[in-house]
């Protein structure tokens, strides 16, 4: 059952569990601080396929493969799939999950993604629509960097605010808490999923394409302080709170943003751009960003501490530069947008 909580807050009375999870990542990801946590480093760029578009569909193949794997089940147990990424259409996605032959629906936030896919599919579970969903999201800094800014022979240079698409996928199995029908795990050791809020499009006139965090922050704000506005919560009462990419300057400005609204997170708040990387060591300037950085670190970091009850509860923030490479040759601001969910671990 889900109930409505203030304006724009959701709870799930039964809490789905995250029953699964995997993350594939690339080269320079597997060098980073979480290496130990990712299911498959891949060192070549193109994956052994002809087109960077390709490879990123295999690091979804891959991520679903694992997911299932790990969970016990296989793909015609799922349900549906709610799948996203950052290219046109949604073609990493529509290309990587085709062969698995489950009910599809596509997704697209942005670098929001992850965090919207983990919604989707938590409504299905909980209002019955599904007993099995998944959700996936992919990002590849070629294909990327070729769709929003210059393919990489250009040889453009990057300002200090730009930060790095990350190359890889994030699976997650999602499935009721009544009746877990594969999940190798004890359902009690599974991470949750308690409430959502999903975020307005918030636009503050950002127009540099290299400044994504700039654009993100205020919509990370809107959404946060709309969650504790209709919970009554506040930071204090997380372990964490995480922010799927808002980078060096993103995260800078939510501090100065929620502080205006009276709230304090930065004792508490972690970054996923900031966090797969290697700031001081790895040249990805502001740090990292697309739909793989939060669904990658969640899989990698996040998950696997709410399963050993190292954090009880944290909130995952993920944030979308909702911008294209049409309207950011037109000069167009770039509206930005921020989704979250509340997760509870084993002790939660």
């Amino acid at each position: 059952m889900i109930k409505r909580i203030g304006k724009y807050t959701i709870k799930f009375l039964d809490e789905p569990l995250i029953s699964s999870y995997s993350s594939v990542v690339g080269k320079l990801e597997g060098e980073g601080p979480l290496k130990e946590g990712f299911d498959k480093i891949i060192y070549d760029s193109h994956a052994m396929k002809n087109t960077f578009e390709e490879a990123e569909s295999h690091f979804q193949q891959e991520a679903v493969s694992l997911a299932l794997s790990k969970w016990g089940g296989k793909a015609e147990d799922a349900d549906f799939i709610f799948a996203g990424d950052l290219l046109n259409q949604c073609m990493a996605s529509s290309f990587g999950v085709k062969a698995f032959n489950i009910p599809f629906l596509g997704q697209y936030g942005a670098c929001s993604t992850s965090a919207q896919s983990l919604i989707m599919a938590a409504a299905f579970i909980e209002s019955k629509a599904a007993k099995v969903a998944l959700a996936v999201t992919s990002s590849h800094f070629c294909s990327a960097e070729r769709q929003f800014r210059f393919p990489l022979e250009y040889g453009g240079v990057r300002t200090p605010t730009a930060q790095r698409t990350v190359t890889g996928a994030g699976a997650f199995v999602l499935e009721s808490a009544e009746n877990p029908a594969k999940s190798v795990k004890s359902p009690l050791l599974c991470p949750k999923i308690s409430m959502a809020t999903v975020g307005k499009i918030v636009d503050l006139g950002v127009t540099d394409a290299n400044n994504m965090g700039a654009a993100m922050a205020p919509a990370a704000a809107d959404t946060l302080k709309t969650f504790f506005d209709d919970t009554g919560k506040s930071p204090t009462d997380y372990d964490m709170i995480f922010t799927g990419d808002l980078g060096k300057v993103g995260s800078k400005l939510l501090y100065e943003l929620m502080n205006e609204k009276g709230y304090n997170i930065k004792e508490n708040h972690k970054d996923c751009g900031l966090m797969i990387y290697d700031m001081n060591t790895q040249d990805v300037h502001a740090g990292g960003s697309g739909c793989g950085c939060g669904a990658c670190t969640l899989s990698a970091h996040i998950l696997p501490k709410l399963s050993t009850g190292e954090y009880q509860k944290v909130l995952y923030m993920a944030t979308g530069a909702l911008m294209s490479s049409t309207s950011s040759t037109q000069g167009a601001t770039i509206p930005s947008v921020a989704h979250l969910v509340e997760l509870k671990g084993a002790k939660g």
